[in-house]
């Protein structure tokens, strides 16, 4: 195998996609945030990278099949209905009097209900809620989502895949980047605010309108692996490339944090996703952080900032 080998699974056309990544880093939370848009869309195995940087093994799924540990490239269609609004317009042809069972957010099956239950007035009122809410309008772009459980063993290995990433993006037509992670607090918080970083100054202004925070010299120490190298390098390559990171403890995995971050990502991209699943996980997740917060109240000591370093 070549140091770097990068199989052709699919080569769908993609409409003005945006390179979204979302690999392994504090807190899992680029991961976690790439991971649900996968399942909450459709989307399209396109390229599967491999390389000798990735540790030496094979990851076994469910069925006990292995597979050389690889990153992936998904195309994303988010205009295609996620499984809660099937089910919702499922329901609402059934009882379309009944917007309760509605996720806030869900446009398709609110409008089609307005329309099949009133017209007039209604109507108007669902067309100024439109207005004033882009974001319940299903966006007419794709997205080219980047994923894996590794990243490269040594600073070399770093930049040969980060380079070898951004060349299968471009060769999509991507000109517009978000890499997503996570930046330690040291603390357990209940706030999870978005950092972000630009490749450009003229990209923070309809960031900033987003929510996105840009503060001086934070993360402590920069961002390393491959949030910071698309930065870097896709800023030498004349894309516009933003990293989106949500504040989290870096003490555990933290779908609160790749919730915040999603959000952000949907007010600057135009588009909506049921967070459902990410709920449910940060509920299970709850036990865990109360046992951290007793131990954190019973010595008072966490990680040390060693361990806490960003590696997005």
């Amino acid at each position: 195998m070549d140091p770097i080998d990068i199989e052709t699974v699919a080569d769908p056309d993609l409409r003005e996609p945006v390179l979204v990544e979302g690999l392994p880093g504090v807190g899992h939370v680029g991961k976690l945030a790439a991971e649900h848009l996968l399942e909450e869309f459709e989307s399209t195995l396109v390229r599967r990278v491999y390389a000798d940087e990735f540790p030496p093994q094979v990851d076994v799924d469910d069925d006990g099949v292995a597979s050389l540990t690889h990153a992936s490239f998904h195309a994303v269609d988010l205009s295609s209905p996620t499984p809660t609004d099937v089910d919702d317009d499922d329901e609402a042809e059934e009882a379309d009097d009944d917007t309760d069972e509605n996720p806030e957010g869900d446009a398709l099956a609110d409008g089609g209900e307005v329309d099949e239950a009133k017209d007039g007035e209604e109507t108007e009122d669902d067309d100024e809620t439109e207005d004033d809410d882009p974001g319940t309008v299903p966006t007419d772009r794709d997205l080219l989502v980047l994923t894996g459980n590794h990243q490269a063993g040594s600073n070399k290995g770093h930049y040969q895949l980060t380079e070898a990433f951004l060349d299968v993006a471009e060769g999509f037509g991507v000109e517009e980047a978000y890499a997503l992670g996570g930046v330690p607090t040291g603390e357990l918080i209940e706030e999870h605010n978005v950092l972000g970083a630009v490749s450009e100054p003229e990209l923070t202004d309809s960031l900033s309108d987003a929510g996105v925070a840009f503060r001086g010299d934070e993360p402590a120490g920069g961002i390393v692996g491959v949030s910071g190298l698309l930065l870097g390098l896709g800023g030498r390559r004349d894309l516009d490339v933003a990293c989106l990171m949500g504040e989290t403890s870096g003490y555990l995995v933290d779908p609160k944090s790749a919730q915040a971050v999603l959000e952000t990502l949907e007010l600057q991209l135009d588009f909506r996703v049921d967070f459902a699943a990410l709920e449910a996980r940060a509920e299970e997740m709850e036990e865990v952080v109360s046992k951290i917060q007793q131990m954190q109240e019973g010595s008072g000591a966490g990680p040390s900032d060693e361990e806490l370093r960003y590696i997005g």
